[in-house]
């Protein structure tokens, strides 16, 4: 692990409190085989969701005030997900100062996906205890310049198809969508989630990754790519 206080430069914000930073890099998978008396950073992960989730929703609202609310959902999307933050992530090499177990580590932690967007979230949690709303509104809006740019500029992709399929399916009549949990397997440090689609409790698409929210992705997004109407 590089040193902490190297990566603030990159994320463009100085912390008063040093030790926010080096929890928002620490993995649970450190945590079980190092030390049990330090904290990871799924706490911070859960808050850095939360507020980056309404910053560029907020930046959004903002900035297309004539759109509906099914183009916003859409827009936001495309920017509040696992890809995108893991893009920033590699950017900024934050892979490089995560503190992880040594399995993690081993089996390519420091680049996965799921492992980059969480250190992502955290960061921004860490950031905004550390410095309050509007200094984390500013550098997750600067991280995100070009991204929010190309939204504006029409060029973003949909990557949430978990949102894109609900609204196909509710707009075609669709009352209930599901996503069951079928298996977990796999060490601690690389478990695969693997879960099953039910659109009105009938069985659809299935999908897995590397995180449940991966797996969820990828039933939707298989369930898009079919042809056959299955209402």
């Amino acid at each position: 692990m590089l040193d902490p206080g190297s990566l603030e430069s990159k994320i463009k914000y100085q912390f008063h409190n040093k030790e926010l930073l080096t929890t928002a890099l620490t993995h649970s998978s450190y945590i079980k085989e190092h030390d049990r008396g330090k904290k990871s950073n799924e706490r911070l992960e859960f808050l850095g969701d939360a507020f980056f989730d309404a910053i560029i929703g907020e930046e959004l609202f903002k900035i297309f005030p004539h759109r509906e609310e099914g183009f916003l959902s859409r827009a936001r999307a495309s920017l509040v997900c696992e890809k995108s933050l893991a893009e920033k992530a590699r950017a900024m090499d934050i892979g490089s100062y995560l503190l992880l177990g040594n399995g993690e580590n081993r089996s390519g932690g420091r680049q996965r996906d799921s492992i980059l967007a969480d250190a992502m979230e955290s960061i921004i949690g860490a950031v905004y205890l550390d410095g309050g709303y509007d200094r984390v509104r500013a550098v997750v809006l600067e991280w995100f310049q070009s991204s929010i740019e190309d939204v504006k500029n029409g060029k973003y992709i949909v990557t949430d198809y978990k949102t894109a399929l609900q609204e196909k399916l509710q707009a075609a009549g669709a009352r209930e969508i599901k996503y069951a949990l079928l298996e977990e397997c796999g060490p601690d440090h690389d478990k695969t989630f693997v879960v099953q689609l039910e659109i009105d409790g009938a069985k659809a698409t299935k999908g897995q990754g590397k995180s449940k929210k991966q797996a969820e992705q990828q039933a939707a997004e298989k369930m898009l790519e079919r042809e056959v109407n299955v209402l």
